[in-house]
Order: structure tokens, then C-alpha cells, then sequence
């Protein structure tokens, strides 16, 4: 059974920084490529940021590039977003997600339901 278990989020002041992390568990994390995503209530869903299977690659939102950066550690089956200079509109609940298929970017970014499998999410604020 595919479990993935997010943490790390918490109450931040702007231009603060946090570590997310996610465990994953019940598949071979290696062999997929994986998501950050987060919802908001007055944003809605928002595709984050996106890593391949080597972690070799990675890919960002726009709004993101340059203070968030995803990384993975495969031995420790472990996804990471480390995320620098937060900002109010980056509270939110964050998400991690496999991809539906192994050894490629296959999820549309329109929904969570596009993934085949998410945590329980970490809630960041971003609030002085």
C-alpha cells in the first residue's frame, strides 16, 4: 500500500525558511518521478514543483524559481522542498505526490486527483 507521510511545515515570518519533507513507503520510490503541490482556500490547487526519478532534474512554478528548491533521496526513499523567503500568499497546505506511472512525468497539474496516490499534507503559514 502506497503511504506517503508529509512534515516540516509550521508557523513562519516572511522571508522565513522551512524544510518539507516526505516519506514515502508501499512502492518503489526510485522508479517515479514526484510532486509538491499545495491548496489554498483562496488559490485553490497550485502545482509546485516537480523532480524526476534520479533527481537529476527538476522544475519549478513560476512563482516559486529561486526560493523553493525540491531534492530527493532515493536510499532514504525521502522527497524534500526546502523553501527560502516565504511569503504570506505561500501559506498553504502543502502536498507530496507520485506520479500515476513509473519513469515519467505523467500527472496533468490540474488536481490532486491526477496523482494516483498523496499525504495528509503540512500546513504552512506565512504570518508576522
Amino acid at each position: 500500500q502506497v503511504h506517503l507521510v508529509e512534515s516540516g511545515g509550521g508557523l513562519v515570518q516572511p522571508g522565513g525558511s522551512l524544510r518539507l519533507s516526505c516519506a514515502a513507503s508501499g512502492f518503489t520510490f526510485s522508479n517515479y518521478w514526484m510532486y509538491w503541490v499545495r491548496q489554498s482556500p483562496g488559490k485553490g490547487f497550485e502545482w509546485v514543483s516537480t523532480i524526476n526519478s534520479d533527481g537529476d532534474r527538476t522544475y519549478y512554478a513560476e512563482f516559486v524559481k529561486g526560493r523553493f528548491t525540491i531534492s530527493r533521496d532515493n536510499a532514504k526513499d525521502t522527497l524534500y522542498l526546502q523553501i527560502n523567503g516565504l511569503k504570506s500568499e505561500d501559506s498553504a497546505v502543502y502536498y507530496c505526490a507520485k506520479d500515476p506511472k513509473p519513469g515519467t512525468w505523467s500527472a496533468e497539474m490540474n488536481a490532486m486527483s491526477d496523482f494516483d496516490a498523496w499525504g495528509q499534507g503540512t500546513q504552512v503559514t506565512v504570518s508576522s
